[in-house]
């Protein structure tokens, strides 16, 4: 059961880290022009921040633990999805609480909450902020598969807020050259997809929930109703409900998962043929005929398939825009 409070921010917190990563999105100069206004602005509602950039992959998520370990108060994380992600690897179970300063190629979490794209008028919002204790999905590679995982130097399982998947978008993240992403954003995810819409197989895999089985070729595993810019697909998935929307594609068509776009602009998407939706707490997954699958969390690629999705309660405390909480 994930529970809001009603004790406003700037009457409990006075000690906070800015994490943020000095490369994403671009305009890298004006960017921390924006964060020093955002610790000034901060500091003037009583709230002390440190700015903390990131050096590296996976800097982020030892940045958190570190505040943790140091009795931080507050964690503010800036930048896109994957630097969100990195963050509540190292909050996940503790109380220290996370807000949003959104930035990066997309930032998904905070187009859920209501969060200004704009980092002063966003910092404007932490202190006057409530918090609400929410569930994270979990993405684990069982059965001795996470040594696999751990030849690309990634852990036997993943914290994950926003969204995850298998097949196509997995095989999109696991193209993106991050060099491209820097310069030019989001239009390196078009790039990708529109390559792997001519070469992708679409291999099928099987889709095991206590509640449905199934086969299919493509898989979103929500916990937010947009998924990435400005799709919405998940559109009952919620934080603040302990489990995930499932959307899965059944068939191999590569004409209707082109249909699939003006479906989802319309609302349609649950109508098209081959389109399963139901929710769940966990989802197990594993190819069919030994094609190397992979899948995405947050935006960011992790290992082949067979893994499991599971909703882990109780996990984050993170800090709504006063608006957004009476929503």
């Amino acid at each position: 059961m994930n529970h809001q409070g009603t004790e406003r921010i700037g009457d409990s917190v006075r000690n906070a880290v800015i994490i943020y990563n000095p490369t994403s999105g671009g305009q890298r100069a004006r960017r921390l022009r924006e964060l020093e206004d955002a610790a000034r602005i901060l500091k003037d509602a009583g709230l002390s921040a440190e700015l903390a950039p990131t050096k590296q992959a996976g800097a982020a998520t030892e940045l958190a633990r570190d505040a943790v370990k140091m009795g931080r108060q507050m964690v503010i994380a800036c930048g896109g999805d994957g630097t969100i992600n990195e963050v509540i690897n190292g909050l996940a179970g503790s109380d220290v609480p996370l807000a949003v300063l959104p930035a990066g190629t997309a930032n998904i979490l905070a187009k859920e909450i209501g969060i200004p794209w704009n980092i002063p008028a966003a910092a404007r919002l932490i202190s006057g902020g409530k918090l609400a204790r929410i569930a994270l999905g979990e993405i684990i590679w069982p059965n001795g598969n996470h040594a696999a995982a751990e030849r690309s130097n990634e852990p036997a399982q993943r914290y994950f807020l926003c969204v995850g998947g298998a097949g196509p978008d997995g095989a999109i993240v696991q193209a993106i050259d991050t060099e491209s992403k820097s310069r030019v954003g989001i239009l390196e995810y078009w790039k990708q997809g529109f390559r792997q819409y001519f070469s992708y197989g679409f291999p099928q895999f099987r889709i095991a929930t206590n509640e449905k089985e199934m086969t299919g070729s493509l898989l979103v595993v929500g916990r937010t109703k947009y998924y990435g810019g400005p799709f919405r697909i998940t559109t009952g998935a919620s934080l603040f409900e302990d489990a995930f929307e499932i959307v899965a594609y059944s068939g191999r068509s590569r004409l209707t998962v082109l249909l699939c776009l003006p479906a989802i602009w319309l609302g349609l998407l649950r109508r098209v043929p081959g389109i399963h939706v139901w929710k769940t707490q966990r989802i197990r997954c594993e190819a069919v005929n030994g094609d190397r699958i992979f899948a995405q969390v947050d935006g960011e690629a992790a290992s082949a398939l067979p893994l499991e999705f599971r909703i882990v309660p109780n996990a984050l405390t993170l800090v709504l825009p006063a608006a957004g909480a009476q929503r």
